[in-house]
């Protein structure tokens, strides 16, 4: 009988702790959720056909770039070492606030859900940029802008063509010769940061 209730207690103790070891777990759960899977899945409820989400992913992924774009370019501002790092930075920041201003005009006009603040991918872009140092950090901050708007250029050349709603298209449109510029921009500042390490 007693080595039952103590196999009883121990199973109580056990199970007791497990349970305050799952509520310590989901109580600090790490990151809240990211604000661009909070958008799709808003966006994902609201829309029923596939091209209508395809529209409403690019506005997410668009919004996501420019609040990034937009958080480097202050950090540039603050820790570049070179006028034309600072310059870049400041440019960034000027006319991707006036993008992300259109595009929260043309996403409620859309009913669609844009994230609000910066994402976990453009966070952690942001933290590793502010370890950097120096020259580093200015060819480290004209590198991100070339592969971001790399890509970027991409997704708004896609959208241009194939998204399904024509004034999504005609906004992607009218954004790519911006982009175009900035990657010019950034490529010549990544130069002059390679020259004056």
């Amino acid at each position: 009988m007693k080595s039952v209730r103590m196999t009883a207690r121990r199973s109580l103790a056990y199970l007791g702790g497990l349970s305050l070891g799952l509520l310590v777990i989901h109580a600090c759960g790490g990151n809240p959720d990211d604000s661009k899977e909070i958008a799709e899945d808003q966006n994902d409820e609201r829309f029923d056909d596939r091209k209508s989400e395809k529209d409403a992913n690019f506005l997410v992924e668009a919004a996501a770039i420019n609040l990034e774009e937009i958080k480097l370019g202050e950090l540039a501002q603050q820790k570049g070492m070179m006028e034309d790092t600072k310059a870049l930075g400041k440019m960034m920041v000027k006319e991707h606030t006036a993008a992300l201003d259109e595009l929260k005009t043309l996403a409620a006009n859309k009913s669609i859900t844009i994230p609000e603040v910066l994402t976990e991918d453009g966070q952690d872009a942001y933290d590793d940029l502010n370890e950097e140092k120096g020259m580093k950090f200015d060819e480290e901050y004209a590198s991100m802008m070339v592969r971001g708007h790399k890509s970027a250029i991409r997704k708004f050349e896609n959208a241009s063509s194939n998204a399904e709603d024509p004034d999504i298209r005609n906004w992607a449109t009218s954004m790519l010769p911006g982009l175009r510029a900035h990657l010019e921009n950034a490529n010549i500042c990544k130069d002059k940061a390679k020259e004056m390490k």
